[in-house]
C-alpha cells in the first residue's frame, strides 16, 4: 500500500507538477446544452474533491450496468478494509453483502465510503486498483487535471480535481447515463429497517435542481456540483472550497440565479420543500439525449480533443440497465378521470408518503376511460407495505399487490 501510495504521488508530481493543493475558492457555471462557460473562478486551480469522487464511481457503476458486468441486484460483498471506513457510511459489518443498488444509493443519498470501498472492490479487485480505472477514464473524458487515490473521496493530498473536470463529469453523467442520473435527485432510502436521508439541502429548496453532489473534508472545504433545469435550459454549477455548507450554498445559489434571471433570498428557501425535485419529476431533463448510442463524452468549451467516445450500448442492454419492477410490488390507490390528474394525484401521494415511497416509481396506466394511478417496483412486501400504512393513515386508498411487470 505504502508503494502505491508513493506511486501515485510521483504520477500526480508528473501530471501536475506538484502534489499539493489548497482549499481555495472556485466556481464555475457551464451551459450542459452548448458547453459555454457562463462564469468561472479559478476554474482550473487544483482543490481536493471529498465525496465529488462519488461521480466518478457512480460513473463506473452505470458503465458496467450498462456492459452487462452488473445488475441492480449483484451482491457487493464488504470487505472489512471496506467496512472500517470512516463515516459517513451505511454501517454494513465485514463479509455481509449489499447489492449494487443500494450501493448506489448510499453513495448518492448518504455518501457512504464504506459504500464507495466495496463497489471499488468489486469492479478493480481492490480499491488500488479502481483507482487506476477511475484514472484512466478521467482522461477519456477529459478530465486532465483530475488524479483519483480511492473511490470515496476520503482525505488523501494526491486525489486532486478542479471546477472544469467536475463540469466535464457531470455532463458525462447526463449525457451518457440520463436514466440513472435520475437518481441523483432522490432524497432519502429506506436501508435494513431505516430511513436514510440526504443532506444535499440546496436541491430540497432550489427550483429545478435534481442534484447532483456534496462534499467535504477539512482539506476540501464544503464543495458542490448542482444541475437546474428551466425551459430548453440545462445548467451547472460547481462550487469548490466553500468554508460553510451556508456558504457555499449561497454562493451556489446566487450564481445560478444570475443566469437563470431570478431573484432568491438567501434566508429563505428559493420552493416550498414538498415540491422540491423528485425521481419521477425528472423523467424528462431538457437538454439530455435519452439514446445511449452514439453520444459523444463532452461538449463544446468542455471538451478535450482527445477524449474518445463511449462504448455503444445496445439497446437490450441499455433497457436491462434501469431497476426492473417486475417480480417485485406495488400499491393501487385510485383512479383519475384524466392523464393530468392522474400525474397530480401521483405528485399529491409523493409529498404525502415521503422517503417510505422512495422504494417504488409512480405509475399510472390506462384503465377504460380512467386512469389507474399507483407506485411500482417495491423491491419486498414489507417495504410496499409500509409505504401504503403511511398513505392509508393520510386518508388515501392503498392496496397491495404483486408486481407482474
Amino acid at each position: 500500500m505504502t508503494r502505491f501510495r508513493l506511486a501515485l504521488a510521483t504520477i500526480a508530481v508528473l501530471f501536475f507538477g506538484t502534489a499539493q493543493a489548497v482549499a481555495g475558492s472556485a466556481s464555475l457555471v457551464v451551459d450542459a446544452r452548448t458547453g459555454r462557460v457562463l462564469s468561472a473562478e479559478n476554474p482550473d486551480t487544483l482543490n481536493h474533491p471529498a465525496s465529488l469522487t462519488k461521480m466518478m464511481t457512480l460513473y463506473m457503476t452505470f458503465e458496467a450496468l450498462h456492459r452487462g458486468q452488473l445488475a441492480w441486484k449483484t451482491p457487493v460483498p464488504m470487505s472489512a478494509t471496506a467496512a472500517r471506513k470512516p463515516p459517513t457510511k451505511l454501517g454494513v459489518r465485514p463479509g455481509e453483502t449489499i447489492t449494487v443498488q443500494e450501493a448506489v444509493y448510499g453513495m448518492i443519498v448518504r455518501s457512504a465510503n464504506d459504500a464507495a470501498a466495496a463497489m471499488a472492490e468489486r469492479l478493480g479487485g481492490t480499491e488500488e486498483g479502481f483507482a487506476r480505472m477511475m484514472n484512466a477514464k478521467a482522461r477519456q473524458l477529459g478530465m486532465n487535471r483530475t488524479f483519483f487515490v480511492n473511490a470515496s473521496g476520503l482525505p488523501a493530498s494526491e486525489q486532486v480535481t478542479t471546477a472544469r473536470d467536475m463540469a466535464r463529469l457531470a455532463v458525462a453523467l447526463m449525457r451518457h447515463y440520463p436514466r440513472e442520473y435520475r437518481l441523483f435527485s432522490v432524497q432519502s432510502f429506506a436501508f435494513r429497517g431505516r430511513v436514510i436521508r440526504g443532506h444535499n439541502n440546496l436541491m430540497y429548496r432550489y427550483q429545478g435542481m435534481d442534484g447532483i453532489k456534496t462534499g467535504y473534508t477539512r482539506a476540501s472545504g464544503y464543495n458542490l456540483v448542482s444541475a437546474v433545469a428551466e425551459g430548453n435550459r440545462r445548467l451547472i454549477g460547481v462550487v469548490l472550497g466553500g468554508r460553510s455548507a451556508r456558504s457555499r450554498d449561497e454562493k451556489m445559489a446566487a450564481l445560478l440565479d444570475q443566469h437563470l434571471g431570478r431573484v432568491s433570498s438567501p434566508g429563505r428557501p428559493m420552493i416550498e420543500s414538498a415540491n422540491a425535485p423528485r425521481l419521477a419529476d425528472v423523467a424528462s431533463l431538457p437538454g439530455v439525449s435519452l439514446s445511449y448510442a452514439g453520444t459523444k463524452p463532452a461538449v463544446e468549451a468542455l471538451a478535450a480533443p482527445a477524449a474518445a467516445a463511449p462504448t455503444t450500448v445496445p439497446a437490450a442492454v441499455a433497457a436491462a440497465s434501469a431497476p426492473s419492477f417486475s417480480n417485485g410490488w406495488r400499491i393501487q390507490l385510485s383512479t383519475a378521470p384524466t392523464a393530468e390528474g392522474a400525474r397530480k394525484m401521483l405528485v399529491e401521494a409523493q409529498s404525502a408518503g415521503g422517503a417510505a415511497l422512495l422504494g417504488g416509481t409512480p405509475h399510472s396506466e390506462a384503465a377504460g376511460k380512467a386512469y389507474r394511478v399507483g407506485f411500482v417496483g417495491f423491491v419486498s412486501r414489507e417495504a410496499a407495505a409500509i409505504a401504503c400504512d403511511v398513505l392509508k393513515k393520510r386518508s388515501y386508498d392503498c392496496v397491495l399487490l404483486p408486481d407482474e411487470g
